[in-house]
This record gives structure tokens, sequence and C-alpha cells, in this order.
């Protein structure tokens, strides 16, 4: 009986980590914009540049936060 509470509270803690980790993961995908019609693709090179701007951007807007956060905390 007690190896069947362990079983379940095992599987509990392991359906709640894998709900975290989904919920983590889909977070911190990018997503691409669309395509726009009759444009020709991005090349790999253009492709790659945009992802880095993206980065960027992102790395300043979370620095700003940081800032922002740490300026409200201080006296």
């Amino acid at each position: 009986m007690r190896i069947l509470f362990n079983l379940a509270g095992l599987l509990i803690v392991l359906a709640v980590v894998a709900w975290l980790a989904k919920t983590q993961l889909k977070a911190v995908v990018p997503t691409a914009p669309p395509p726009v019609a009759g444009a020709a693709a991005p090349t790999v090179r253009e492709q790659s540049q945009q992802m880095q701007q993206q980065v960027k951007q992102g790395i300043e807007r979370a620095l700003e936060q940081g800032a922002g956060r740490a300026s409200d905390t201080q006296p």
C-alpha cells in the first residue's frame, strides 16, 4: 500500500514538472513573423540577422525592466 502511495506521488510530481517545463518552453520559443505575400524568401544570412536583432531587442527590454524594478525598490 505504501508503495502505491509513493508511486502515485511520484507520478503527480512528474506531471507537474512536465507541465511547468512545457509552459516555460512555450514562452521561450520565438515566433517568426509570417512571410509577406509576393516577397522572396529571406536568405539564411537575413534570417540570422533578424534573429540577432530580436535577441538584442529582448535583452534590451529585459535590462530596462530590471533597471525599472531596481529603481522602484530603492528608497
